[in-house]
């Protein structure tokens, strides 16, 4: 089972989503703990892809037309941070 950790500003943003891409980000969150990114793959509406410059690393997934959620697998344990749930402009970015 893997563990999913949120970055602190995550709670934050989770706040104001609208409540469909809130229930699927849930969504996305069960699939991690059960499956692993390699789960997110499979379902392909999510667009899992591997980011690219400065976001290299990262990892990002489709939680609606606009939104993703950002996030980078720490394998050796077992670990998904969370770094953060954004509309899909990943310039200007912590």
């Amino acid at each position: 089972m893997w563990a999913v950790l949120e970055h602190r500003r995550v709670a934050k943003r989770l706040s104001r989503l609208p409540v469909e891409i809130l229930k699927r980000y849930e969504k996305w969150k069960d699939i991690v703990r059960i499956s692993g990114p390699s789960g997110l793959r499979v379902i392909k509406s999510f667009h899992d892809e591997a980011l690219k410059g400065e976001w290299k690393g990262h990892r990002s997934s489709r939680l609606g037309q606009q939104f993703r959620v950002i996030y980078r697998v720490v394998a050796q344990e077992i670990r998904v941070e969370v770094i953060d749930v954004t509309p899909h402009n990943y310039e200007g970015s912590d």
